[in-house]
Protein backbone atom coordinates (compact mmCIF):
# COMPACT_ATOMS: atom_id res chain seq x y z
CA UNK A 1 0.00 0.00 0.00
CA UNK A 2 2.81 2.40 0.91
CA UNK A 3 4.50 1.65 -2.41
CA UNK A 4 1.25 2.35 -4.27
CA UNK A 5 0.78 5.67 -2.47
CA UNK A 6 4.36 6.68 -3.25
CA UNK A 7 3.84 5.94 -6.94
CA UNK A 8 0.54 7.85 -6.92
CA UNK A 9 2.18 10.91 -5.35
CA UNK A 10 5.02 10.75 -7.93
CA UNK A 11 2.48 10.52 -10.78
CA UNK A 12 0.58 13.53 -9.44
CA UNK A 13 3.84 15.50 -9.26
CA UNK A 14 4.91 14.59 -12.77
CA UNK A 15 1.61 14.80 -14.62
CA UNK A 16 1.30 18.62 -14.65
CA UNK A 17 4.73 18.86 -16.24
CA UNK A 18 3.77 16.25 -18.80
CA UNK A 19 0.59 18.17 -19.56
CA UNK A 20 2.68 21.25 -20.27
CA UNK A 21 5.05 19.57 -22.69
CA UNK A 22 4.82 20.81 -26.24
CA UNK A 23 5.41 19.01 -29.50
CA UNK A 24 8.63 20.08 -31.18
CA UNK A 25 8.30 23.16 -33.37
CA UNK A 26 10.68 23.90 -36.24
CA UNK A 27 11.23 27.61 -36.95
CA UNK A 28 12.87 28.46 -40.26
CA UNK A 29 13.76 32.16 -40.25
CA UNK A 30 14.95 33.72 -43.55
CA UNK A 31 16.77 37.04 -43.17
CA UNK A 32 18.66 38.81 -45.99
CA UNK A 33 22.08 38.62 -47.62
CA UNK A 34 24.87 37.38 -45.35
CA UNK A 35 26.58 40.78 -45.53
CA UNK A 36 23.57 42.72 -44.24
CA UNK A 37 22.55 43.71 -40.70
CA UNK A 38 19.34 41.68 -40.91
CA UNK A 39 21.26 38.43 -41.27
CA UNK A 40 23.03 39.02 -37.95
CA UNK A 41 19.77 40.05 -36.28
CA UNK A 42 18.04 36.85 -37.37
CA UNK A 43 20.97 34.71 -36.27
CA UNK A 44 20.98 36.28 -32.80
CA UNK A 45 17.23 35.81 -32.32
CA UNK A 46 17.06 32.23 -33.56
CA UNK A 47 20.06 31.24 -31.46
CA UNK A 48 18.24 32.65 -28.41
CA UNK A 49 15.03 30.74 -29.16
CA UNK A 50 16.89 27.54 -29.94
CA UNK A 51 18.76 27.77 -26.65
CA UNK A 52 16.03 28.98 -24.31
CA UNK A 53 12.84 27.22 -25.50
CA UNK A 54 13.28 23.47 -25.16
CA UNK A 55 10.69 22.44 -27.75
CA UNK A 56 11.76 24.96 -30.42
CA UNK A 57 14.41 24.23 -33.04
CA UNK A 58 15.12 27.57 -34.69
CA UNK A 59 17.60 28.47 -37.42
CA UNK A 60 18.18 31.47 -39.67
CA UNK A 61 19.15 31.45 -43.33
CA UNK A 62 20.40 34.02 -45.81
CA UNK A 63 17.73 35.14 -48.27
CA UNK A 64 16.92 37.78 -50.87
CA UNK A 65 15.36 39.97 -48.17
CA UNK A 66 11.94 41.21 -47.10
CA UNK A 67 9.71 40.41 -50.08
CA UNK A 68 11.29 36.97 -50.49
CA UNK A 69 10.87 36.40 -46.74
CA UNK A 70 7.17 37.18 -46.94
CA UNK A 71 6.71 34.83 -49.87
CA UNK A 72 8.52 32.05 -48.01
CA UNK A 73 6.31 32.47 -44.95
CA UNK A 74 3.16 32.75 -47.06
CA UNK A 75 4.03 29.50 -48.84
CA UNK A 76 4.87 27.65 -45.61
CA UNK A 77 8.57 27.29 -46.39
CA UNK A 78 9.36 29.44 -43.35
CA UNK A 79 7.47 30.22 -40.16
CA UNK A 80 8.92 33.51 -38.87
CA UNK A 81 10.85 36.32 -40.48
CA UNK A 82 11.42 40.08 -40.58
CA UNK A 83 10.58 42.73 -43.16
CA UNK A 84 9.78 46.42 -43.23
CA UNK A 85 6.19 47.11 -42.17
CA UNK A 86 5.29 48.43 -45.62
CA UNK A 87 6.04 45.09 -47.28
CA UNK A 88 4.18 43.22 -44.55
CA UNK A 89 1.14 45.47 -45.08
CA UNK A 90 1.32 44.90 -48.85
CA UNK A 91 1.53 41.12 -48.39
CA UNK A 92 -1.40 41.08 -45.98
CA UNK A 93 -3.51 43.17 -48.34
CA UNK A 94 -2.33 41.74 -51.68
CA UNK A 95 -1.01 44.99 -53.17
CA UNK A 96 2.11 46.04 -55.09
CA UNK A 97 4.50 43.05 -55.40
CA UNK A 98 1.85 40.82 -53.77
CA UNK A 99 -1.04 41.72 -56.06
CA UNK A 100 -3.13 38.58 -56.42
CA UNK A 101 -1.04 36.80 -53.76
CA UNK A 102 -2.32 38.15 -50.46
CA UNK A 103 -1.54 36.12 -47.36
CA UNK A 104 -4.44 37.12 -45.15
CA UNK A 105 -3.33 35.03 -42.16
CA UNK A 106 -0.10 36.95 -41.68
CA UNK A 107 0.45 38.02 -38.06
CA UNK A 108 2.92 40.23 -36.19
CA UNK A 109 5.08 39.18 -33.25
CA UNK A 110 6.83 42.52 -32.66
CA UNK A 111 7.78 45.82 -34.14
CA UNK A 112 11.55 46.11 -33.72
CA UNK A 113 13.87 48.90 -34.87
CA UNK A 114 13.55 51.55 -37.55
CA UNK A 115 15.24 50.80 -40.85
CA UNK A 116 16.49 54.08 -42.34
CA UNK A 117 16.84 54.90 -46.01
CA UNK A 118 20.49 55.77 -46.64
CA UNK A 119 21.14 57.51 -49.93
CA UNK A 120 24.90 57.36 -50.52
CA UNK A 121 26.56 59.34 -53.33
CA UNK A 122 30.10 60.13 -54.40
CA UNK A 123 31.47 63.60 -53.79
CA UNK A 124 32.29 64.06 -57.47
CA UNK A 125 28.71 63.26 -58.55
CA UNK A 126 27.46 66.75 -57.59
CA UNK A 127 24.33 65.15 -56.17
CA UNK A 128 23.00 67.19 -53.24
CA UNK A 129 19.37 66.09 -53.09
CA UNK A 130 17.09 63.39 -54.53
CA UNK A 131 16.14 65.44 -57.57
CA UNK A 132 19.85 65.69 -58.52
CA UNK A 133 19.94 61.92 -59.14
CA UNK A 134 18.24 62.52 -62.50
CA UNK A 135 20.44 61.16 -65.29
CA UNK A 136 23.00 59.64 -62.89
CA UNK A 137 24.21 56.04 -62.58
CA UNK A 138 22.45 54.92 -59.44
CA UNK A 139 22.05 51.52 -57.73
CA UNK A 140 18.41 50.68 -56.98
CA UNK A 141 18.74 46.97 -56.04
CA UNK A 142 16.65 44.41 -57.95
CA UNK A 143 13.33 45.29 -59.59
CA UNK A 144 10.47 44.38 -57.27
CA UNK A 145 12.64 44.45 -54.14
CA UNK A 146 11.97 46.49 -51.00
CA UNK A 147 14.72 48.94 -51.93
CA UNK A 148 13.36 49.35 -55.44
CA UNK A 149 9.99 50.24 -53.90
CA UNK A 150 11.65 52.86 -51.70
CA UNK A 151 13.35 54.36 -54.75
CA UNK A 152 10.01 54.48 -56.57
CA UNK A 153 8.23 56.23 -53.69
CA UNK A 154 10.98 58.73 -52.87
CA UNK A 155 12.09 59.71 -56.37
CA UNK A 156 8.46 60.12 -57.41
CA UNK A 157 7.91 62.39 -54.39
CA UNK A 158 11.01 64.33 -55.48
CA UNK A 159 9.46 64.96 -58.90
CA UNK A 160 11.34 62.37 -60.97
CA UNK A 161 9.86 59.84 -63.35
CA UNK A 162 11.24 56.62 -61.88
CA UNK A 163 12.97 54.61 -63.25
CA UNK A 164 13.14 56.37 -66.63
CA UNK A 165 14.85 59.52 -65.34
CA UNK A 166 17.71 57.54 -63.77
CA UNK A 167 20.46 55.35 -65.23
CA UNK A 168 19.58 52.46 -62.92
CA UNK A 169 21.98 49.75 -61.78
CA UNK A 170 20.16 46.66 -60.48
CA UNK A 171 22.79 45.37 -58.07
CA UNK A 172 23.21 44.23 -54.45
CA UNK A 173 24.37 46.40 -51.53
CA UNK A 174 27.74 44.68 -51.58
CA UNK A 175 28.30 45.34 -55.28
CA UNK A 176 27.04 48.91 -54.86
CA UNK A 177 29.56 49.56 -52.07
CA UNK A 178 32.41 48.29 -54.27
CA UNK A 179 31.27 50.43 -57.22
CA UNK A 180 30.88 53.52 -55.04
CA UNK A 181 34.38 52.94 -53.72
CA UNK A 182 35.91 52.76 -57.18
CA UNK A 183 33.69 55.52 -58.60
CA UNK A 184 31.93 53.50 -61.29
CA UNK A 185 28.47 54.57 -60.05
CA UNK A 186 27.30 57.93 -58.74
CA UNK A 187 25.15 56.72 -55.90
CA UNK A 188 23.19 53.92 -54.28
CA UNK A 189 20.05 53.43 -52.22
CA UNK A 190 20.82 51.36 -49.14
CA UNK A 191 18.06 50.49 -46.70
CA UNK A 192 19.50 48.85 -43.62
CA UNK A 193 19.97 49.36 -39.92
CA UNK A 194 22.65 51.92 -39.18
CA UNK A 195 25.55 51.46 -39.19
CA UNK A 196 25.43 49.33 -42.34
CA UNK A 197 28.66 47.76 -43.57
CA UNK A 198 28.00 48.82 -47.18
CA UNK A 199 27.60 52.46 -46.12
CA UNK A 200 30.70 52.29 -43.90
CA UNK A 201 32.73 50.98 -46.85
CA UNK A 202 31.48 53.77 -49.12
CA UNK A 203 32.07 56.49 -46.53
CA UNK A 204 35.73 55.51 -46.16
CA UNK A 205 36.26 56.36 -49.84
CA UNK A 206 34.95 59.90 -50.02
CA UNK A 207 31.19 59.39 -50.27
CA UNK A 208 28.44 61.24 -48.42
CA UNK A 209 24.88 60.52 -47.26
CA UNK A 210 22.05 62.74 -48.47
CA UNK A 211 19.37 64.22 -46.29
CA UNK A 212 15.82 63.28 -47.23
CA UNK A 213 13.93 66.54 -46.84
CA UNK A 214 11.09 66.99 -44.38
CA UNK A 215 8.84 67.98 -47.29
CA UNK A 216 9.41 64.65 -49.04
CA UNK A 217 8.89 62.71 -45.81
CA UNK A 218 5.63 64.61 -45.18
CA UNK A 219 4.44 63.83 -48.71
CA UNK A 220 5.21 60.14 -48.17
CA UNK A 221 3.40 60.11 -44.81
CA UNK A 222 0.30 61.60 -46.42
CA UNK A 223 0.19 58.67 -48.85
CA UNK A 224 1.51 55.72 -46.87
CA UNK A 225 0.86 54.66 -43.22
CA UNK A 226 4.34 53.40 -42.41
CA UNK A 227 6.86 56.23 -42.84
CA UNK A 228 8.66 57.99 -40.00
CA UNK A 229 11.41 60.59 -39.81
CA UNK A 230 14.75 59.50 -38.37
CA UNK A 231 18.09 61.07 -37.54
CA UNK A 232 21.32 59.17 -38.21
CA UNK A 233 23.60 60.85 -35.64
CA UNK A 234 26.90 62.43 -36.66
CA UNK A 235 29.76 59.99 -36.22
CA UNK A 236 27.69 56.91 -37.05
CA UNK A 237 29.94 56.50 -40.09
CA UNK A 238 33.52 57.51 -40.95
CA UNK A 239 33.77 61.11 -42.18
CA UNK A 240 30.14 61.82 -41.21
CA UNK A 241 30.42 65.12 -39.36
CA UNK A 242 26.72 66.06 -39.21
CA UNK A 243 23.38 64.49 -38.40
CA UNK A 244 21.52 63.06 -41.37
CA UNK A 245 17.74 63.49 -41.57
CA UNK A 246 16.09 60.67 -43.48
CA UNK A 247 12.97 58.55 -43.76
CA UNK A 248 12.61 55.21 -42.02
CA UNK A 249 10.23 52.29 -41.76
CA UNK A 250 9.93 50.01 -38.76
CA UNK A 251 11.17 46.47 -39.09
CA UNK A 252 8.47 44.00 -38.13
CA UNK A 253 8.86 40.40 -37.00
CA UNK A 254 5.96 38.43 -38.45
CA UNK A 255 4.83 34.83 -38.56
CA UNK A 256 2.31 32.44 -40.03
CA UNK A 257 -1.09 32.75 -38.42
CA UNK A 258 -1.29 28.98 -37.97
CA UNK A 259 1.59 28.90 -35.48
CA UNK A 260 -0.08 27.94 -32.22
CA UNK A 261 -0.69 30.52 -29.51
CA UNK A 262 1.63 28.95 -26.91
CA UNK A 263 4.57 28.86 -29.32
CA UNK A 264 4.20 32.49 -30.33
CA UNK A 265 3.68 33.52 -26.70
CA UNK A 266 6.93 31.77 -25.76
CA UNK A 267 8.80 33.27 -28.73
CA UNK A 268 7.59 36.76 -27.80
CA UNK A 269 8.25 36.41 -24.07
CA UNK A 270 11.73 34.95 -24.61
CA UNK A 271 12.63 37.71 -27.07
CA UNK A 272 11.75 40.54 -24.71
CA UNK A 273 13.03 38.94 -21.52
CA UNK A 274 16.45 38.61 -23.16
CA UNK A 275 16.52 41.81 -25.22
CA UNK A 276 19.41 43.32 -23.22
CA UNK A 277 21.55 40.27 -23.98
CA UNK A 278 20.53 40.42 -27.65
CA UNK A 279 21.43 44.11 -27.76
CA UNK A 280 24.95 43.34 -26.60
CA UNK A 281 25.34 40.83 -29.44
CA UNK A 282 23.66 42.86 -32.19
CA UNK A 283 23.70 46.67 -32.32
CA UNK A 284 20.36 46.99 -34.12
CA UNK A 285 18.60 45.32 -31.18
CA UNK A 286 20.25 47.51 -28.54
CA UNK A 287 17.86 49.58 -26.47
CA UNK A 288 14.65 48.08 -27.84
CA UNK A 289 11.65 48.12 -25.50
CA UNK A 290 8.60 45.88 -25.45
CA UNK A 291 6.51 49.02 -24.81
CA UNK A 292 7.36 50.18 -28.35
CA UNK A 293 6.71 46.81 -30.01
CA UNK A 294 3.10 47.56 -31.00
CA UNK A 295 3.72 51.14 -32.20
CA UNK A 296 4.39 52.35 -35.76
CA UNK A 297 3.49 48.99 -37.32
CA UNK A 298 1.00 50.34 -39.89
CA UNK A 299 -2.01 48.83 -38.14
CA UNK A 300 -0.88 45.24 -38.74
CA UNK A 301 -2.61 42.49 -36.70
CA UNK A 302 -0.78 40.87 -33.79
CA UNK A 303 -0.73 37.12 -33.36
CA UNK A 304 -2.88 36.07 -30.38
CA UNK A 305 0.18 34.60 -28.66
CA UNK A 306 2.07 37.89 -28.94
CA UNK A 307 -0.98 39.89 -27.85
CA UNK A 308 -1.30 37.67 -24.75
CA UNK A 309 2.24 38.56 -23.69
CA UNK A 310 1.80 42.31 -24.33
CA UNK A 311 -1.40 42.26 -22.24
CA UNK A 312 0.44 40.49 -19.41
CA UNK A 313 3.07 43.21 -19.23
CA UNK A 314 0.58 46.08 -19.61
CA UNK A 315 1.52 47.17 -23.13
CA UNK A 316 -1.99 46.30 -24.37
CA UNK A 317 -5.28 46.58 -22.50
Amino acid sequence: MKKFLALLILAMAVSPALAETHAQVIINFPTASASGALYAVGAAITNLWDTKIDYVRASSQASAGGIANLNLVSEGEAQVSIAISSNVWQCLNGTDSFKGYAYEDLKVIAGLYFNPNQVVVTQKSNINNLADVKGKRFAVASAGSSVYGECLNHFTAAGLNFPDDINCEYITFTDAADMLQNGTIDGAWIMSGAPASAVTQAMTSGCKILDVSSEIIKALQNKFPWYASMIIPAGTYPNQDKDINTSAIKMVMFCRGDLDEQTVYDLTKTLWENIAELGQAQANLKGLKASEAVKDIAGLPLHDGAAKYYKEIGVLN
